[in-house]
């Protein structure tokens, strides 16, 4: 099986951001989106555990032992961003984390690819960062949050971002952090990641679709965190919209045709919601993942996967490897052969 979202943290990383200026606001904010205090207790009571995991090596691969994932793409935890960071100091935050994660790959390459970042909000070195990670690192794509600095993923200024993906075969991993604007209102009971993320989602995946950024960037491989959030589960309104509103048919097609261009992990908690999933996309535009080793992730992705109902042997297979295969276009040259039996 190949689980393509799994995190791994930087503390190298850490040590630059605190060093600058800005990084006592940004903490500021993080605690913002956890001033629940039963939230911020539960948080501080794992915050030690989550920080070894994250950077414990052997632990990744006992875990992927114990799950049955074959090879795991790892990226950044999504709380190093630190898309604040001015050009200079984000400039050495992300070259700190890519060199890491390459690091982190060398010692196991049969187990692990990187999935670089890049400096968001900063979309002309984004792009150089990210053929810098794909190129000199031999990272496979980049993971991106759902905007920067305000900035949404449908800007003018990010289609050299998309073109450099393009150019490097590079996939474009979309996992949001939180939902800014809405921080106070979902500060109850968690509601910041159990709502807050799949609304970043589905507002990223929105804007990437009824703006045209798809229409421009053809070659352009996302594969959207949580399942994508809620567009796929609310389709028809925007197929509507797209039928009866000038102002909403900015695109050559309906939505449907977009979300069959898009991969989406399987990170959903219910093979129901699985299943509706896959009869909007398509089998074979879901691929496995785990959100490793967070609380809110899928401990046991296999399960899942064979229990999404009205599936066969061939699809199921597809789901565990043969998806994460073509999402990774040429770059999928660095996974096992694909001979080896799916776990």
């Amino acid at each position: 099986m190949i689980d393509v979202h799994a995190h791994m943290g930087v503390p190298a990383a850490e040590a630059l951001a605190a060093a600058a200026p800005g990084y006592a606001a940004h903490q500021a904010a993080v605690r913002a989106r956890y001033q629940n205090p039963a939230t911020a207790a539960h948080t501080r009571s794992i915050a030690a555990e989550q920080d070894r995991l994250l950077t414990d090596l052997g632990a990744r691969i006992a875990r992927m032992d114990e799950t049955g994932v074959a090879v795991q793409l790892v990226s950044i935890n999504p709380g190093q961003y630190h898309y604040w960071a001015d050009p200079e100091t984000a400039d050495a935050i992300v070259r700190e984390i890519n060199e890491s994660l390459a690091a982190t790959v060398a010692a196991s390459p049969d187990r692990l690819l990187a999935l670089g970042t890049v400096a968001l909000q900063h979309p002309g070195p984004a792009a150089a960062q990210l053929r810098h990670a794909v190129r000199e690192l031999g990272m496979v794509g980049v993971q991106i949050s759902t905007n920067a600095g305000g900035r949404d993923l449908s800007a003018p200024e990010l289609a050299e971002l998309w073109t450099a993906a393009e150019e490097c075969d590079a996939m474009v991993f979309l996992h949001p952090l939180g939902c800014p604007e809405l921080t106070g209102r979902l500060a109850p009971a968690y509601l910041n990641n159990i709502v807050g993320q799949p609304l970043e989602t589905t507002i990223a995946l929105a804007h990437l679709i009824f703006t045209g950024v798809l229409d421009r960037h053809p070659g352009l491989r996302v594969c959207a965190a949580h399942g994508g959030g809620y567009l796929p589960h609310y389709l028809g309104r925007g197929e509507h919209a797209y039928a009866v509103r000038p102002d909403s048919r900015t695109m050559a097609h309906p939505p449907s045709h977009y979300l069959r261009r898009i991969w989406f992990d399987s990170v959903v908690h219910s093979p129901a919601v699985a299943r509706d999933l896959i009869d909007v996309v398509g089998s074979d535009r879901l691929v496995t993942g785990t959100d490793y080793p967070f609380d809110m992730g899928e401990d046991r992705p296999a399960e899942l996967v064979e229990a999404i109902p009205a599936l066969s042997d061939a699809e199921r297979a597809a789901i565990r490897t043969g998806n994460a295969r073509a999402l990774l276009g040429g770059h999928a040259r660095r996974l096992p052969a694909p001979s080896t039996p799916p776990v």
